[in-house]
């Protein structure tokens, strides 16, 4: 019996009661209740049982009866369900159900039989989700901060998509202003052999990047220095935009959008506006926009920012703010119910403004975006890179580390959690390399399943009646769980929740694969019980496969 089925049958009795209640005192007031309300638990102790629910809990004062009493009630129709052994009533109404040793070794077949979707739910269906993170500056690699959000993001992503929202992953390129022109003006310094100029961005890439330009544009050095400075930047722009995603790509980092922000500011040869023209009247039909001092403001202050924000300055010359307004109008107009923003430990300021913004535009704040702000991460033994010379380059990483352990570590934590990495303990191969422990379990369930082949021991048959032993009952209650696991990972946005669980599963695993064999000993005949074992061998190697693909972590077949 699976956890969705059990639910449902809780929930068509205690449905029952309170239409009992209903049609007994009509006046009476009487809790509605969907089957996402009968939730259950996995008790800490097993001996209470392989679900714990609370349900009694919540529909006993809307029923005018006290909660252990109407658990008591409850407890001979859960009796009652097929697949169900036992039932018992703790502290204040609790109910503990243990399930039939056949009904709790059905999940094995339901793992199976639903392979890679295993785990896949339906909690956010109909949710359609913007998910922008990363988005470094164009103007040098990625670093060791930008491979966080990125292993982050990319995991709150997949979690959001197992769990039936429609997700796109997005991209910001901050590929305008003064940043970019004192990229071009470093290009073009290298290019000359000259020292770099001040506000300037150092290091070897840059001379890598002027050779490309050079090689492009043989004379570059006999234009105009102006024009000189913007082919310089808009051509190692493109040579440094391509190497950022051919980083992510090895990092097993795919985004469906990359945003220019010069969109924003392109004037429409059509209208004579652009974006951020149209975001400034679209905010002053709102009745948010004011004039003082010669600037143009939003009044974000009626939303619970510090301070109202600046969209044009005096002068004329539009802001950081107007940027952003126009960029979330923008991913309003294509349709995103939510807007989800991963920003760095230095953007705490821009939570208030930001959902201010979103109320400004008419959007509701508390549901409408999201902003998680992740903090620094530091790798114990990384060097600096050579080619960039004061940063951690997420390249020097990948070849340092692996992809798979970075991406594991860094996800397993909570986003706003500092975080300090050893690099050794990432590279080993040992038990206290969370991230090989899991795959090893994996090439286990793998190297078993071979060796069951060889041995003669297949699936032709299965009979979850006999998995009694109890590491085989642990083992089962785990698998049962990757659904709810995942569906709470994508609701909390917090990934670190699967990765936890892996671990879980795979200290079951390796516990059971100690007690219980699936391959016959010696001359002992293929019986009924190895060929289930070996049901329940596959299963788990399938749960910890869904579980890696959804932290971006490949689950190799051999160690």
């Amino acid at each position: 019996m699976t956890p969705e089925a059990l639910s449902s049958a809780l929930f068509d009795i205690v449905t029952a009661r309170l239409d009992a209640r209903r049609a007994a005192e009509p006046d009476a007031a009487a809790e509605t209740i969907s089957v996402v309300d009968v939730q259950l638990e996995r008790p800490r102790n097993r001996d209470h049982g392989d679900w714990t629910t609370n349900i009694a809990m919540k529909l006993a004062k809307s029923l005018g009866t006290n909660p252990r009493a109407f658990a008591a009630e409850l407890t001979p129709e859960i009796e009652a369900i097929d697949g169900v052994a036992k039932v018992d009533v703790a502290g204040p109404g609790f109910i503990n159900i243990t399930l039939e040793t056949a009904a709790a070794g059905e999940i094995v077949r339901t793992i199976l039989e639903a392979g890679d979707d295993y785990g896949h739910n339906h909690v956010l269906d109909g949710l359609s989700v913007n998910m922008e993170f990363v988005s470094a500056n164009p103007t040098g690699p990625l670093h060791l901060g930008h491979t966080r959000w990125a292993a982050l993001g990319d995991a709150i992503a997949r979690v959001l998509s197992a769990s039936g929202a429609d997700v796109t992953t997005e991209y910001y390129i901050n590929d305008a202003g003064n940043q970019m022109d004192n990229f071009g003006a470093s290009v073009l310094a290298a290019a000359k052999g000259e020292p770099t100029p001040q506000g300037g961005y150092p290091g070897e890439y840059i001379q890598e990047l002027a050779a490309k330009v050079l090689a492009q544009v043989p004379n570059l050095l006999e234009l105009p220095e102006k024009e000189a400075i913007a082919v310089a930047r808009d051509l190692g722009y493109l040579q440094q935009l391509e190497e950022i995603k051919t980083s992510l790509e090895n990092f097993n980092v795919h985004f469906d959008v990359f945003f220019s922000e010069r969109t924003l500011h392109a004037v429409d040869p059509e209208t004579g506006t652009s974006l951020i023209d149209q975001a400034a009247v679209r905010l002053r039909e709102q009745g948010h926009v004011f004039e003082k001092d010669d600037a143009v403001w939003v009044r974000t202050t009626d939303f619970g920012d510090d301070k109202d924000r600046v969209l044009t300055r005096g002068n004329g010359i539009t802001t950081y703010f107007a940027a952003d307004a126009a960029y979330y109008l923008n991913k309003k107009d294509r349709g995103f119910t939510e807007k989800i923003y991963l920003l760095g430990a230095d953007h705490h300021g821009y939570v208030g403004r930001l959902k201010a913004l979103a109320a400004a535009a008419g959007d509701d704040p508390d549901v409408n975006i999201k902003i998680l702000i992740g903090q620094l991460v530091n790798l114990n033994g990384a060097k600096l890179s050579k080619r960039a010379g004061n940063i951690v380059e997420l390249d020097d990483l990948l070849n340092w580390v692996g992809a798979d352990a970075l991406r594991y570590s860094l996800a397993r934590y909570p986003a706003d959690s500092p975080l300090s990495l050893d690099g050794e303990t990432l590279r080993s191969r040992t038990n206290d390399n969370p991230v090989f422990y899991v795959q090893y379990a994996h090439s286990r369930t793998r190297s078993v399943a071979k060796n069951a082949l060889a041995a003669g021991v297949d699936r032709s048959a299965f009979e979850p009646a006999l998995l009694t032993h109890e590491t085989e009952t642990e083992l089962l209650g785990s698998l049962q769980e990757l659904p709810r696991i995942v569906a709470q990972a994508a609701e909390l946005r917090e990934p670190h929740r699967v990765a936890r669980y892996l671990e879980e599963v795979a200290g079951h695993y390796h516990r059971w694969y100690g007690a219980c064999r699936v391959l016959p000993l010696g001359d002992e005949p293929v019986s009924d019980l190895h060929r289930t074992r070996l049901w329940l061998n596959d299963a788990t190697g399938q749960v910890i496969r869904n579980g890696l693909d959804l932290l971006g972590v490949s689950a190799p077949d051999r160690m």
